[in-house]
């Protein structure tokens, strides 16, 4: 990761301890994983550069080296919600490891994106009844929500505006031992207070959807855009 992305995770890290959400207590800054996501086209493997090797597998429907304004990353077609068939090879999914699990510390996930659209998961580590818990980041009519679910409940943040606007939007989700916030291009827009309490799950985590999910009964909520970068943080 270059200085430039380096500046930005650490700019997203400061808006939650100076910006006006009451959660703003306390910050994550342990870099857990950082996935750059410069891969040349046709690539497998998202390398992790953070040291901790939690590399994922690209699915061949994915976008590797898509330049939109100067920025290389993923893209992620369109898909419509609900709609037969499945589409596995549309997700990035990294194997689980406790590396990704909040546990019961600060977690902080930080990604650049660019949508159009309006619908989709972002990225999460389980699902919503998985024992353990789970975390995502997802994107409903264009508003990014920020949802930790652990032992003592379950936390939703959503931004109150929308960035499905084509431009380039740095977002950064954080869970503490006093609520969960979320933060956009630098600023903290939104906050609860609480505990959601231990979050451990064996899951993988996914980018780009759902890992199980039948289109029918349950949807894949696979998301539409692009990805520059995605940091984990504990």
């Amino acid at each position: 990761m270059g200085s430039r992305r380096l500046w930005i995770v650490a700019l997203a890290a400061a808006s939650v301890l100076t910006g006006t959400a009451s959660t703003a207590h306390a910050a994550a800054t342990h870099v857990i994983a950082i996935w750059e996501m410069n891969e040349p086209a046709g690539a497998r493997t998202m390398r992790d550069s953070s040291g901790h090797g939690l590399d994922g597998r690209i699915g061949d429907e994915v976008g590797a080296e898509t330049v939109v304004d100067g920025a290389l990353g993923y893209r992620f077609g369109r898909l419509e919600p609900d709609t037969p068939p499945t589409h596995p090879r549309h997700l990035v999914v990294v194997p689980d490891s406790d590396y990704l699990n909040p546990g019961t510390g600060d977690f902080a996930v930080t990604l650049r994106l660019r949508t159009v659209y309006q619908f989709g998961n972002i990225i999460q580590k389980g699902q919503a009844t998985v024992p353990g818990g789970s975390w995502k980041l997802q994107i409903p009519n264009g508003h990014v929500q920020c949802w930790f679910r652990g032992s003592a409940g379950s936390l939703m943040v959503t931004a109150p505006r929308q960035i499905n606007d084509g431009r380039w939007h740095v977002v950064r989700c954080e869970r503490t031992e006093y609520g969960v916030s979320l933060a956009i291009d630098g600023s903290t827009v939104a906050g609860r207070d609480g505990w959601t309490g231990r979050i451990a799950n064996d899951w993988p985590l996914s980018i780009g959807g759902k890992t199980v999910c039948d289109q029918r009964t349950v949807g894949c909520d696979y998301f539409a855009g692009d990805i520059d970068y995605a940091a984990i943080e504990d």
